[in-house]
């Protein structure tokens, strides 16, 4: 057992004559905060694609909790406690904000017709007002709690961001994968975004961060991952990657 909740190995992906990813591999433990840095097309949303299964990869293979997930669908590994956010907004526009944070547990409700909704309905009304306690709780947390009755259309996109992630915790998350969540955000926004994270991390949920801003990640996370052209170029503690001379050179600024 590696101890990894989430571990992909041998990661391969190619674009027509292009290499996206060339034997990538990580792993990310319950309750930590991993970053993962790089430029503009080190690979680092294709691995994310690859991970939460909206892109199969040439080559390699993931596990969640040890089990095989390289073949599952995206549906099936977000029923198994995978949630991810996306760099470009995703949330539904038309409905409210408490309605976008209450579609993510909607998988947990029952079918069966007329008939078995009336039947159950006690134990509907229960789990509806269970998701609601949770949705409402999850908002707090996130500093939105006020905004539950707002269109999730007009949102600036600091709060935007925030329902976003809102909506991934909403079903308590095993594995959570964040793709630039702190764009757009003001610096207390940023504030509450890594309270929010650390405090999911701190209740067993393993986080995986893409991040252009370096000091947010060197600050938040507990281990860095450094992608260049596809490959992994370094790894370690935020004061090792950011002692390493070649990522220092390339990314960070050699002084």
């Amino acid at each position: 057992m590696s101890g990894y909740v989430l571990e992909a190995s041998g990661v391969s992906v190619r674009f027509g004559g292009v290499r996206a990813l060339t034997g990538v591999g990580l792993g990310i433990r319950a309750g930590e905060v991993c970053g993962l840095i790089g430029p503009n097309g080190a690979g680092k949303t294709t691995l994310f694609d690859v991970l939460s299964g909206i892109r199969r990869p040439d080559r390699g293979r993931m596990l969640l909790d040890g089990a095989d997930i390289t073949r599952r669908s995206p549906v099936w590994r977000a029923r198994h406690g995978m949630r991810r956010t996306f760099q470009r907004q995703q949330l539904f526009g038309q409905l409210s904000v408490a309605d976008n944070v209450l579609v993510a547990q909607e998988w947990r409700g029952g079918g069966g017709g007329l008939a078995a909704d009336l039947l159950a309905l006690p134990a509907r009304r229960a789990r509806e007002r269970a998701r609601r306690t949770r949705g409402e709780r999850v908002l707090a947390d996130c500093g939105i709690g006020a905004l539950g009755a707002t269109y999730a259309g007009g949102l600036p996109v600091g709060q935007a961001r925030m329902v976003e992630l809102a909506r991934a915790a909403a079903d308590p998350p095993r594995v959570l994968l964040l793709d630039e969540p702190a764009s757009g955000m003001s610096a207390p926004e940023r504030e509450r975004l890594a309270a929010v994270v650390r405090r999911l991390a701190e209740e067993g949920c393993a986080v995986l961060l893409v991040e252009h801003n370096v000091a947010f990640v060197m600050d938040l996370c507990t281990r860095v991952v450094v992608l260049d052209l596809g490959t992994v170029l370094a790894e370690g503690t935020p004061a090792g990657v950011r002692a390493d001379p070649l990522v220092r050179e390339a990314y960070l600024g050699a002084t």
